[in-house]
């Protein structure tokens, strides 16, 4: 997983409350798409004309927002399903943070598995953000610092956030949870080797 330090670029507005996982990904884009070519998929119907064009008027293909890898969002963002391929289809349009009032619970820890890191903050402080991006006309970007856990507006405004100090340093490390588990690895080893001659019969259809 790749590390989350610091992420600086122009943060894209899509405020709108509730948008769920099905409108971030379609679920038939999941079938025979692999995880790294979701990105052309994402908001998919929102993104594209019925002829395949892009819709001129969704907010995400304005010219300066196309490469956005900040990501501002309205209440209950990533609600509906569990598909971590939300996570995926947003990573693969560039985002790696969402700024959002609030997010789906299974979305919000689907961010950290994958390397996204979700912020919760105020919705007045998201809608300011968006005011002072647009005013900023791409002269001056949005800086996620994770380090030292603060948003600076493109006003140099620095907003602090919080996050869990587990969810923080795996995010530095670039660590998922089967890579923290495996930092265990001689523990888990020496309680198999315990467990075997505690309890040898328990281990016997395992080895055969």
């Amino acid at each position: 997983m790749e590390k989350f330090t610091t992420v600086s670029g122009p943060a894209a507005p899509m405020l709108s409350a509730n948008v769920d996982t099905d409108v971030i990904i379609p679920i038939q884009r999941l079938v025979g798409t692999g995880r790294s070519g979701l990105g052309p998929y994402a908001f998919e119907r929102l993104r594209y004309n019925k002829d395949g064009s892009d819709n001129p008027d969704f907010v995400l293909n304005r010219p300066q927002y196309r490469d956005s890898p900040i990501l501002l969002a309205g209440p209950n963002f990533g609600c509906g399903s569990s598909r971590e391929g939300a996570v995926w289809a947003l990573m693969g349009m560039g985002f790696r943070a969402v700024l959002a009032p609030s997010f789906g619970d299974i979305f919000f820890n689907n961010c950290f598995q994958n390397g996204m890191l979700p912020i919760a903050l105020p919705e007045e402080t998201i809608r300011q953000i968006a005011t002072e991006t647009e005013a900023a006309q791409g002269a001056r970007h949005t800086r996620v610092d994770l380090a030292r856990q603060v948003v600076v507006t493109p006003d140099g405004h620095e907003i602090p956030f919080t996050v869990d100090a587990r969810k923080r340093d795996a995010l530095l490390e670039g660590l998922d949870d089967i890579a923290l588990t495996l930092r265990l690895q001689d523990r888990i080893n020496a309680w198999y080797a315990a467990d075997r001659t505690a309890r040898p019969w328990a281990w016997e259809s395992v080895e055969r």
